[in-house]
């Protein structure tokens, strides 16, 4: 019980935080829908098999703001291509291993290429992404890892 009030406190205060809305409609609207995700995620079995997510919790803030920072980054690299008169783009599509092993991980690393600006994760098979990206340099930086890297970490 413990496992599910403290999931659904995190939900809704993610959903007080990200709304900025105090209405009485949003908020019930918000409890509503957090009670909903943990009924589900009760009903998948989550609190009796996955507990590795409340392991791992203590890390997440760490990668949210790198990875915010990331997508600033991409932000304003996108924005240069898009308003430069040549257009400099390159698609290019790489295919990533993945460096975690648990589906968490990989699920975390293919959503983060994807909320990248520049990139889409458009294949997964057996932790090998495949990814467009839209500059060469963008894929380069991929195939790097540093991304992987964090989100192996992140995982455990």
């Amino acid at each position: 019980m413990k496992r599910r009030l403290f999931t659904f406190l995190l939900l809704m205060a993610a959903w007080l935080a990200w709304s900025g809305l105090f209405t009485p409609l949003l908020i019930g609207f918000g409890v509503l829908s957090c009670v909903l995700v943990v009924i589900l995620t009760d009903r998948m079995g989550f609190y009796e098999r996955d507990l590795r997510f409340f392991r791992i919790l203590h890390r997440v803030p760490a990668y949210w703001a790198w990875f915010g920072l990331e997508i600033l980054k991409s932000n304003v690299a996108v924005v240069r291509i898009v308003l430069s008169p040549r257009l400099r783009i390159s698609p290019t599509l790489v295919r990533v291993d993945a460096l975690a092993r648990d589906p968490i991980g990989r699920a975390t690393f293919g959503n983060s290429m994807t909320l990248t600006p520049g990139t889409v994760t458009i294949d997964h098979d057996d932790g090998r992404f495949t990814v467009h990206c839209l500059t060469r340099e963008a894929a380069e930086d991929l195939a790097h890892g540093e991304m992987n890297r964090r989100v192996a970490a992140l995982s455990g």
